[in-house]
């Protein structure tokens, strides 16, 4: 076993920038990550200024779409903070320069945060969401939607109960927007799939961490663009809850950051999700 790896699960001590180098081309099926945040963090990650974030996270993102599977999926977390009265637009910044760097921007998920606790200020409410931007290297790509399906809910066995000529057919709405449904085609179904917006509590258990992903937020997109024994990837990978997703859900992990407060923790979340999951299996 290498150095580092916990069963299937690759931690290493370092930069993304630098640690991604040995991994091979085409390597990675899917990567999922939250980095620093511009002006934030400053004590932990030196809180890269939003006018330079671009510059920062080229080279970074370079490794990655080197390394990155021709049909894999990259899945970027962040979110502009408010400065000064108005947003920071260096995450609209960052997406055109990673289209630049041959990116296809192909999808923007939006993660609703369900508790999030209120707030005041004189010109703006709180934030309760965060973007999750889905990138690919081409517009063919691994997915398996029907690995996120949800339950279709009550209300389609109210609206079956009695079909009108416009529910059997499809029909443009009244608005004239050219929107059209055909109802009936739901008959029958137990399940659908969702849609671009993830309603998930955000973390509260973890007080290691200063930012952590709840644990169904990776899995989530693991089980969409991934299939078990596939290699996901979390290059700024904090306290480890996407390496940890990984290996819930039968995947290979890798994951990397430059603070080893933040490995030893990841190594040992790594060690305890192995333990449950696999008691007859020797953990290094």
């Amino acid at each position: 076993m290498k150095k580092g790896m916990i069963g299937d699960i690759d931690i290493r001590l370092g930069d993304c920038k630098d640690a991604l180098k040995s991994f091979p081309d085409n390597s990675i099926d899917l990567i999922i990550t939250s980095p620093p945040y511009a002006e934030r963090r400053k004590h932990t990650y030196g809180g890269i200024p939003a006018g330079k974030y671009v510059e920062w996270f080229l080279p970074r993102s370079e490794q990655f779409f080197r390394t990155l599977n021709d049909k894999g999926t990259f899945i970027l977390n962040i979110k502009e903070h408010a400065s000064q009265g108005e947003r920071s637009t260096y995450v609209l910044e960052l997406i055109l320069a990673l289209r630049k760097q041959g990116w296809l921007w192909t999808e923007e998920f939006i993660w609703h945060k369900k508790n999030c606790y209120p707030g005041r200020w004189p010109n703006r409410f709180r934030d309760s969401w965060e973007r999750l931007l889905q990138f690919n290297k081409q517009k063919k790509f691994n997915m398996y939607q029907d690995a996120v399906k949800v339950p279709i809910g009550g209300w389609i066995h109210n609206r079956m109960h009695k079909l009108s000529v416009n529910d059997r057919q499809r029909m443009s709405a009244a608005t004239n927007s050219r929107m059209g449904r055909n109802v009936s085609r739901w008959a029958g179904k137990e399940t659908v799939y969702p849609s671009n917006v993830l309603h998930m509590a955000g973390e509260c258990g973890n007080k290691k961490h200063s930012a952590v992903f709840p644990v169904p937020l990776p899995v989530w997109f693991i089980n969409l663009f991934t299939q078990e024994g596939d290699l996901v990837l979390d290059p700024f990978m904090g306290s480890g809850t996407t390496v940890v997703a990984a290996c819930e859900t039968g995947r290979r992990g890798a994951g990397m950051d430059i603070l080893p407060e933040n490995v030893k923790l990841t190594r040992e979340r790594v060690k305890q999700s192995a333990k449950l999951l696999l008691p007859k299996r020797k953990v290094a």
